[in-house]
């Protein structure tokens, strides 16, 4: 950590302890929780303070955006009863994951598998137990 300004840390106190004698921190929202302190290991240091100040201001990268589309499709996929648009849904749905696979400079290992009709297929042949017959 870098040192203060001599004297600046003199300011900084004397200004919290004023702000709490005045009661500006009593109604705070969380107040009486435990801190939750953001899991940010996996960024790079110095790309820290950037991530913080977009996620501050939500902000979404693409891929992130497309990916909850996918998520959505697959539920929407899951829950549909009609052939065509189960079809058209796995259309959307494989589209979405190509894009996002075309989104990332990384290795193949990473990409996300796209779904095949033959897996719709068995799932329409093959109701789910939990299901029960349609």
């Amino acid at each position: 950590m870098t040192p203060m300004i001599p004297g600046f840390d003199k300011i900084v106190e004397a200004r919290i302890k004023g702000a709490q004698r005045r009661g500006d921190f009593d109604n705070l929202p969380g107040v009486g929780q435990p801190l939750v302190f953001d899991d940010d290991r996996h960024v790079p240091e110095d790309l820290r303070m950037a991530y913080k100040v977009l996620k501050n201001a939500d902000f979404v990268p693409p891929e992130i955006e497309v990916r909850k589309e996918i998520r959505r499709t697959q539920d929407l996929l899951d829950g549909e009863k009609d052939i065509a648009d189960k079809y058209n849904a796995l259309k959307k749905l494989n589209f979405m994951i190509m894009k996002v696979n075309t989104m990332r400079s990384g290795r193949i290992a990473f990409e996300v598998p796209q779904q095949y009709a033959s897996l719709v297929v068995d799932k329409i042949e093959t109701p789910s137990k939990d299901n029960g017959p349609d």
